[in-house]
């Protein structure tokens, strides 16, 4: 579905309050009149004209509104407010441009942002709205804009246009009023559909008689009158179309058309939808029934729902923290200020008076808190938010720059569709999937089949019995069937036999897959079929049907041409009865398909031999993944079919409760019904699943399966990809069809995983973990021994209010969760469980129209481009081709891009309270004046050129560990999940080590200046104490960089190069000749650096302020190191291992051939072979020295070490795959 990003709250144009026939008293459109080629009858209504405005400015309003909405940002409102208080002169020590200039510089960087994005939106109205239609006006067609059109006027489509609103279809060039259509971008759906006109429309084929079409003729046909007597007597004459109001439902459609004195009735069959794409068809004709934003399309877009990461929310509370930080102490200062003045400043009256309007020491300490307001306001930076945003674009652009995550079969790359939750990334802990074309490939293969008690499709050898398929197995041979498809593989010889030998039961099975189905036939070339089917199952099935001799031609809406075995057969098509989610099957008067749970139930009772052996094939299928239907038919006798059909007339032309009556009809004859066979459609896994999920699993990532197929078939998946393995304890199957059937199940599955809490029956006990009685606690100890798996009629239970927190504790506790049979709306639902009440980011990754609403729901939406068309794409927050994509996605750019952005928040704080605490302890030894220390130039050019490339340098670039470490050592992930790396401790310690730093950037210099005459002038002080502040956070931020580029080298240097050309410039001559009033220190820099004292005063500085970081962070990698000081520990220990061996290498190559396994052979794999699990030895290895704090690390390395020489050199200890218990050896 073609959905604008972001959609204005309201449109103009239905602002309005509408009148007139079916509104409500309140404005509420309640039903919808149209008629035909009456502009002025339908005005009265005020419909929503054809023209699609997604943009939010134009050049009038885009100023004002910009800034507005800018404004609402509490930061820039703040610092608004601080300009305010600058232009009093009473309270400002600083000049106005040190806050407007980077306050216009944010401002003018984000206007123009938001002025590229509105641009591109206006270009894409544009577009759309001068698209071309052919309209039927005054009876002659003429070509229109898009929006021009109005509801009620009849349009004109050709081959491949695009469908301009929601039209009724009148006629077409095909038969029977036919016409097809892609609707990819409106449902997701790449296959077509066939829509058909109402017979009594489809003879209007040339535009003299669709003149005629019109809302007169009769009685009161002109009048806006309703209800009653006068309203049913003008149904009856007039031309009119009246149904529904506008809604988002892309499946439904009810309505009636009034005209030649008769009732007809309106379904989506007979709708073109705002979105759909004319195919196949010469030409249609269509009225105009919904317009502009009152389209399905447009109904479905919607605004989207704008998500916000967990450190956008930290930062909005800490923000908030250092005002009021900043408050408390402007009050400080001023209290400093108001005593000062009353018992020093007193006695300086004479000649250091107060201000005319100060009168008292109290009224100057008022003045002097907001002086110091406006100095300490760096403590809040403004370019913090800028920054942010320029380190999330770098990040964005790094997923799509990824090659490793570029499709080349598909020419795709990874996209993020979005740029503010790149660190969300590095923080999931839930992933919530669908299954069908997003761990599987969504290209379906007819498998196997039942016919007849007789399971086809395995490969036999000579004897009869199962074999392997092999290189040298012969498919089976189609060359009999000229229009055979050359791609169909079948392996099973068998099923052609029993077609060429006649067997009645198979040519009845194929005789109902080649007629049973909506699909569409396509002859480009003579014997060249194409098939086009609403979904990759039903094609598979026809197509298999085409392979063994029955092939289907083409339809017309009452026959349907089959080719059975080169005999031409036309049937008459009597009745569909299609396929939906409730039914689950689909019907062509005595011919029904569909899923086995729903058909089985409707089977004769008699022959129950072949019921169990066809349930028995079924199991079989299912056990394989494969996806299976049922197969059955019923004779009808002619006298009951022409009853039922009647009823089914009169039921279809009902205005009220037609789906009902409907379901009622269709239930009945789809009874007792004959058993006939049962099909097995294969969907592969995609390339590197089962790799992915053992890998994020290691990641401490729990995977939720949430798929619309049977149990049997999901499960196996689930072994296949290696969510469920035969090593868990127990699999938990909740198949309970009450509440209260859902509860005991739920409740013996806690009970279980409680008891094994006590003794996990691998030689330790769990007592240490249980601290607490909770139920929460004690389940998730025991987290990764369980699975759970919940068809949706039991899940729709466990959601409810009094049973969801049951079902979560007990799901959450488990390895893994696959719910099966769900719908799109308890996808949903699952997701914002564990949202609201687990406090974690999820993730949602799908690619159907279905997945849509989950990947709204979580914190991150992924969509995958696959065979179900864009619409998953489309709503989500980053896509890719392929699943195997996530964990480069997650551990490699979601681990660096929160990493490099807590990296880059910690050092942003750091150096701004440095920066600006300086000023409050500079105020106690100037008398509480606001006097700053800094010049103002300095204090304008601190953070937006001496400090800001640096720290983005290292917010871009910045990564502890290569990116393949990552991927090798998933247990990197934690620290994201566990939010390690920045929360509010760390911010603390952040702030600490500033006013840590700040101390001594002041006291330091003002020791030295003190007992030094020739340095006692504050223009020098001030100098020193600038060139001291940027070196030392210059230097910090090099001790904060893990990986240095070229970048890096550059901006830190040319940083400190920028400084001190400023520096100089400003003191020069030049400058001071140009302003003389502003630049009045010529030579003071050139001057006070030339002074040995002066640069070992800096010196001192920075080695005081450094070196306590530099002990700590080595304590700390000695004491306490973190798993990723361990990985790049053991990089280094690799590294001078494999130049030994080099070195080895050289100098003795003599060696016996006997050792060529000992070197090529790689550690692990014996335990690897042993756990049955697909992790790393390094995994585990890495986690036992996590579980050991307090041992060095070097020591721990070393006794690993010398362990792996002693005793044979055949057992190596590792920790348990849970990596937060005790210790589990694995011995080999």
């Amino acid at each position: 579905m073609t959905i604008p990003k972001e959609m204005p709250e309201k449109w103009p144009w239905v602002a309005v309050a509408m009148s007139g026939r079916g509104q409500s008293p309140g404005g509420t459109e309640e039903e919808r009149r149209v008629k035909a080629n009456s502009r002025e009858y339908n005005e009265k209504f005020q419909y929503a004209s054809n023209c699609i405005k997604t943009s939010k400015y134009n050049m009038v309003t885009f100023l004002p509104i910009n800034l507005f909405e800018q404004f609402q940002e509490v930061a820039n409102t703040y610092f608004l407010f601080l300009l305010i208080l600058q232009l009093i002169p009473q309270i400002s020590s600083l000049s106005w441009f040190t806050t407007i200039v980077p306050l216009v510089l944010v401002l003018t960087i984000t206007a123009v942002k938001d002025a590229t994005d509105d641009y591109f939106r206006h270009k894409s109205d544009n577009q759309v709205n001068n698209r071309q239609s052919r309209v039927l006006i005054s009876g002659i067609l003429q070509q229109e804009q898009w929006m021009n059109v109005r509801v009620g006027d009849i349009i004109k489509l050709e081959n491949n246009q695009f469908v301009a609103a929601d039209l009724l279809l009148l006629s077409s060039s095909e038969p029977h009023g036919l016409c097809y259509i892609e609707t990819a971008e409106l449902d997701g759906e790449t296959n077509m559909k066939v829509r058909q006109a109402i017979p009594v429309t489809s003879e209007l084929s040339d535009t003299s008689k669709l003149a005629h079409f019109d809302g007169g003729g009769g009685r009161g046909g002109g009048t806006a009158l309703s209800g009653g007597v006068v309203g049913c007597f003008r149904r009856k004459y007039a031309r009119e179309v009246i149904c529904e109001p506008p809604n988002n439902k892309l499946d439904k459609f009810s309505g009636t058309l009034y005209w030649k004195e008769n009732k007809h009735p309106l379904s989506n069959q007979n709708m073109l939808l705002r979105g759909c794409v004319l195919r196949n068809t010469e030409w249609c004709f269509g009225l105009v029934i919904f317009a502009g934003p009152d389209t399905k399309l447009m109904q479905n877009s919607g605004r989207t729902k704008f998500k916000r990461t967990s450190i956008d929310r930290l930062m909005n509370t800490l923000v908030l923290w250092i005002f009021g930080f900043l408050v408390c102490m402007g009050v400080i200062l001023a209290i400093g200020n108001s005593i000062w003045e009353y018992e020093v400043g007193a006695c300086f009256q004479i000649y250091l008076p107060w201000d005319e309007a100060v009168d008292s020491a109290f009224f100057s300490g008022f003045l002097s808190f907001w002086s110091y307001i406006i100095i300490l306001n760096t403590v809040v930076p403004i370019s913090l938010y800028v920054s942010v945003e320029v380190i999330r674009l770098g990040h964005s652009y790094f997923i799509n720059w990824d090659k490793k995550m570029y499709c080349w079969k598909r020419g795709m790359p990874a996209e993020a569709r979005t740029t503010t939750l790149n660190e969300e990334l590095g923080q999931v802990e839930y992933i919530f999937s669908d299954k069908t074309g997003t761990l599987t490939q969504n290209i379906m293969v007819f498998s196997k089949c039942s016919v007849n008690q007789r399971s086809y499709g395995d490969v036999l050898d000579v004897l009869g019995y199962k074999a392997e398929l092999g290189e040298k197995t012969e498919p089976v041979d189609f060359s009999f069937n000229p229009l055979a498809d050359p791609k169909f593989t079948f392996w099973d010889t068998g099923l052609l036999e029993a077609v060429k030998f006649g067997d009645s039961h198979v040519h009845e099975f194929f005789r109902l897959l080649s007629l049973c189905h909506t699909v569409m036939s396509e002859e480009k070339n003579p014997g060249e079929l194409y098939y086009k089917a609403q979904s990759p199952d039903e094609g598979a099935l026809v197509t298999a049907a085409r392979n063994f001799g029955f092939v289907f031609r083409g339809r017309t809406p009452k026959t349907i041409t089959v080719q059975e075995l080169g005999r031409p057969v036309t049937y008459q098509l009597l009745t569909i009865l299609d396929f939906n989610n409730v039914r689950k099957r689909m019907s062509i008067r005595l011919y029904c398909k569909g899923a086995d749970t729903i058909l089985l139930e409707r089977l004769h009772p008699g022959n129950q031999e072949l019921y169990n052996v066809t349930t028995d094939h079924l199991n079989e299928y299912a056990s394989e993944g494969l996806r299976t239907l049922v197969l059955a038919y019923r004779d009808l006798e002619e006298s009951y079919y022409a009853e039922w059909a009647e009823r089914l007339q009169r039921a279809g032309a009902a205005s009220e409760g037609r789906e009902e009556r409907l379901a009622r009809l269709y239930e009945e004859v789809e009874n007792d019904m004959v058993l006939l066979g049962a099909t097995a459609i294969e969907d592969k896994l995609q390339q590197g699943v089962p790799e992915t999920i053992a890998l994020l699993t290691l990641a401490n990532i729990k995977i939720w399966v949430l798929t619309g197929d049977k149990q049997e078939t999901a499960v196996n998946i689930g072994y296949s990809c290696k969510m469920l393995t035969d090593e868990m304890t127990e699999v938990f199957i909740i198949t309970g069809h009450t509440v209260l059937e859902v509860r005991q199940e739920l409740r013996k599955a806690r009970e279980k995983m409680i008891d094994s809490s006590q003794s996990m029956g691998n030689g330790f006990t769990y007592q240490e973990k249980l601290s607490t009685s909770k139920l929460t606690s004690v389940l998730e100890a025991v987290a990764r021994e369980y699975a759970l798996v919940i068809n949706g009629h039991s899940l729709a239970h466990a959601l409810e209010a009094d049973m969801e927190l049951e079902f979560l504790e007990t799901a959450c506790a488990c390895k893994a969760v696959i719910c099966c049979r769900v719908t799109p709306l308890q996808k949903a639902q699952v997701v914002e469980l564990v949202k609201k009440y687990k406090k974690a980011v999820t993730l949602a990754i799908g690619d159907g129209a279905n997945d849509v609403s989950m990947i709204k729901t979580a914190h991150i939406g992924v969509g995958i481009s696959g065979q179900e068309g864009i619409q998953a794409v489309l709503a989500s927050d980053y896509s890719f081709s392929q699943f195997k994509f996530l964990q480069r996605l997650l551990l490699v750019h979601g681990r660096w891009s929160y990493l490099r952005m807590c990296k880059f928040l910690c050092y942003f704080f750091y150096k701004n309270f440095a920066f600006t605490m300086v000023h409050f302890w500079f105020g106690f030894f100037c008398g509480f004046s606001a006097q700053t220390v800094y010049d103002q130039y300095f204090i304008t050019l601190y953070n937006i050129v001496y400090t800001s490339l640096p720290v983005l340098a290292m917010g871009v670039f910045d990564q502890d560990v290569p990116e393949h470490r990552s991927l090798e050592y998933p247990k990197l992930y934690e620290p994201g999940q566990l939010n390690l790396l920045f929360n509010k401790r760390e911010f603390f310690i952040c702030i600490a080590q500033g006013i840590y730093t700040s101390v001594f950037m002041f006291f330091i210099p003002y020791g030295v200046f003190s007992d030094n005459a020739h340095l006692a002038d504050y223009q020098s002080f001030a100098v020193t104490v600038a060139t001291s502040l940027v070196i030392v956070v210059s230097v910090q931020i090099g001790l904060d960089t893990g990986f240095w580029t070229a970048i890096n080298h550059f901006f830190i240097w040319g940083s400190l190069a920028v400084y001190f050309a400023i520096l100089f410039a400003m003191h020069s001559d030049g400058l001071f000749q140009l302003f003389p009033n502003q630049f009045r220190f010529v030579g003071n820099a050139q001057n006070t650096l030339a002074q040995p004292a002066v640069w070992l005063t800096i010196a001192l500085t920075t080695v005081v302020c450094i070196m306590p970081v530099v002990a700590f962070r080595f304590l700390k990698l000695d004491l306490k190191p973190e798993l990723s000081d361990t990985v790049r520990y053991t990089q280094l220990v690799r590294k001078k291992q494999k130049a030994q061996h080099r070195c080895m290498g050289r100098v003795g190559r003599a060696g016996s051939r006997r050792s060529g396994y000992a070197f090529s052979h790689q550690e692990g794999f014996g335990e690897l072979i042993m756990s049955g699990k697909n992790m790393r030895l390094s995994s585990l290895a890495l986690s036992s020295f996590s579980g050991r704090p307090s041992t060095s690390w070097i020591e721990t390395l070393r006794k690993k070490k010398t362990g792996s020489g002693d005793g044979g050199g055949g057992g190596s200890v590792a920790s348990s795959p849970s990596g937060g218990g005790p210790d589990k050896a694995l011995k080999v």
